[in-house]
């Protein structure tokens, strides 16, 4: 029984989520669905990749994963399917899929430009989601080859995503917040083993942050630096939200210092 997961920033005010839902189920009425999320900020296509590739590990091997965060529709950005070892990837090709690719290389990967497998011949210029991504994902659960679905192109031609690499310094590590999550905590693109077995600290927008194992370690509304469910370093506040707090965002620089 084939799962599809949704990654949106649809809402749920509209009814396009239920659209997706409409389409891939009368093509593929056994289908699956999980959501993973409705609610990635409107065109915030480094918040869905974040999403995307901390979600991705725990969902069942096959998945077909149907992400849909794309300000360029209807441009020139390529429409795409993509086969990994665990399951497929169908969305734009804009980035989104970048985080989940440096865990699972791609195997193959074609663009969708076969209309016999999109809800019409004439898809709508502003939603691709509804009239190619869902029917395409829906086809795949189905059981048709992704080679039938679109023309084949180079793995290495994929859009990567242009994030700045954490830096080592002197006495510790520089990195920035690669996401902020419900909570407002700032999760870092710096790895959580890497701070395992030492004495450390964190610095953001000029602050020092002391570290901690769990948010019960420190005061209420006291800020602290742990290792997230993610695996990543974060900046949180105990009874509180650390990104409201120290009024950072997505971007902002992180330093890692070694205590001693």
């Amino acid at each position: 029984m084939p799962f599809v997961s949704l990654l949106t920033d649809f809402g749920l005010q509209d009814p396009y989520v239920g659209i997706l839902k409409g389409v891939i189920w009368g093509i593929a009425p056994q289908a699956q669905l999980i959501d993973l999320s409705h609610g990635i900020p409107p065109q915030d296509v480094a918040a869905a990749r974040f999403a995307l590739m901390t979600a991705y590990p725990h969902l069942p091997s096959g998945t077909i994963h149907l992400a849909v965060v794309d300000p360029g529709v209807g441009s020139h950005r390529r429409a795409v399917a993509i086969q990994t070892q665990e399951g497929y990837l169908v969305g734009p090709d804009n980035g989104l899929f970048s985080g989940v690719l440096e865990q699972s290389p791609p195997l193959a990967a074609v663009e969708l430009n076969r209309p016999r497998y999109w809800r019409t011949l004439s898809p709508s210029r502003t939603f691709h989601g509804r009239d190619i991504f869902a029917p395409v994902a829906a086809h795949l659960a189905n059981g048709i080859p992704l080679l039938e679905l679109g023309d084949p192109f180079d793995v290495a031609e994929l859009t990567p995503w242009n994030w700045p690499q954490p830096q080592e310094e002197p006495n510790g590590w520089r990195g920035l917040i690669q996401a902020i999550d419900h909570f407002g905590n700032g999760i870092t693109n710096l790895p959580g083993h890497w701070v395992e077995g030492r004495s450390w600290s964190a610095w953001i927008k000029g602050i020092p942050v002391r570290s901690a194992a769990t948010f019960a370690e420190g005061r209420q509304g006291e800020l602290l630096a742990l290792v997230g469910s993610s695996g990543w370093v974060e900046i949180v506040q105990n009874r509180g939200n650390a990104s409201r707090s120290l009024d950072f965002k997505v971007g902002d620089e992180v330093r890692l210092q070694w205590n001693g």
